[in-house]
């Protein structure tokens, strides 16, 4: 399919809904936005694919400069592609989650690439596998193999966010907490150890926890310590050897990783029998409201922001030094459901706020 990057970004965002690019199948998509970002001006745009990942950037020599990333991978279709309209609403599988973003930013950098009013220099990424297992995200690749992509005075993902400003995201940690005993039999209980009844404390000190609220940069930040995975037992009959459980402590900002590790260890406290793995852990996202440059992004959208509870790609920027907000298009719980939708005025909403931003000194 050939993209026309001109288009209006409810017309561009219909088209990517149409190209279908579920993780581990973007070739098509990421063919497509490319060869729309190699028509552009070769003398004014750099464009480079890395896999299924596409970048372009200007090279104006402006005194800051904007980055604009979205993913191009959804979930697994469920019938809902090619997308279908009603009335004012756009359905299909991306078009919250994230191609409604997309197509806003491939947009707004093929309008502005060359437009004497545009007030930074811009890079855009449309990047593979943010759906699937971290080791297959295109951003992440980047990060570690060409990080000057990253590099900014503010970054743009274009998750989700009600078409308002969700600023940085919360860091997550997932453990694995093994409980370890011996199996016997229930009638004789007393020639084993119950693996369950050893894991309990440590359950009572999670369930027990009270998580904090931490505001930065006019962003409350919700912490939170919970159980999300529980097994144990052999048969009815028996006493198990080993329980175990998933506990994820999703922290504020103003953590560090180390820093949240040492605090989650600390709740779950030393127990016998009892050993810790890390199962999943990734850094939380400063907002960075009180840099100037996205200072002058919240002027564009009215003033409208929030945090960011979950995690998202803005920690990457982050972690380069980058600022980073998520700002899209699309109400975040219509995300991977089969009724995926997005209501076109937030899409016309983000676009107009995006240009008005980039052409504001």
């Amino acid at each position: 399919m050939t993209l026309d990057l001109f288009a209006s970004p409810i017309e561009l965002t219909k088209s990517l809904v149409d190209i279908p690019s579920p993780s581990h199948y973007e070739e098509a998509i990421a063919d497509a936005v490319e060869a729309a970002l190699r028509g552009l001006d070769s003398e004014k745009v750099e464009v480079v694919r890395y896999g299924n990942t596409v970048c372009a950037r200007t090279n104006w020599g402006k005194d800051s400069r904007v980055v604009l990333a979205g993913h191009i991978d959804t979930v697994p279709l469920a019938d809902n592609v090619p997308h279908h309209m009603e009335g004012d609403i756009m359905w299909g599988c991306g078009t919250v989650d994230m191609k409604s973003g997309m197509a806003v930013y491939l947009h707004a950098f093929a309008a502005l690439y060359d437009a004497p009013e545009l007030a930074h220099d811009l890079t855009v990424i449309a990047y593979e596998g943010e759906e699937v297992a971290t080791e297959f995200n295109g951003l992440g690749h980047l990060q570690k193999d060409h990080p000057e992509w990253l590099h900014g005075d503010l970054a743009l993902l274009g998750e989700p966010s009600g078409a308002m400003i969700e600023a940085g995201c919360q860091g997550t940690i997932r453990l694995r907490v093994t409980a370890h005993g011996n199996r016997a039999h229930s009638a004789r209980a007393w020639l084993g150890s119950n693996a369950a009844h050893t894991l309990a404390p440590v359950m009572m000190n999670v369930a027990n926890y009270v998580p904090r609220e931490v505001t930065i940069d006019g962003c409350t930040y919700k912490e939170g310590l919970n159980i999300v995975h529980l097994e144990s037992g052999v048969a009815t009959n028996t006493i198990p050897d080993e329980a175990w459980m998933f506990v994820n402590f999703r922290f504020a900002p103003d953590r560090s990783l180390p820093e949240a590790m040492s605090h989650m260890r600390e709740v779950i406290g030393e127990h016998e029998n009892v050993s810790i793995e890390v199962d999943d852990e990734a850094g939380a996202a400063l907002p960075g409201l009180g840099q100037p440059a996205a200072r002058a992004l919240v002027d564009a959208v009215g003033g409208q922001f929030r945090a960011k509870f979950g995690w998202t790609d803005v920690a990457r920027f982050s972690e380069m030094g980058t600022p980073a907000v998520n700002f899209g298009p699309g109400d975040p719980g219509f995300a991977h459901k089969k009724d995926e939708q997005v209501p076109i005025e937030q899409i016309t909403t983000v676009s107009t706020a995006l240009l008005q931003y980039l052409t504001t000194a």
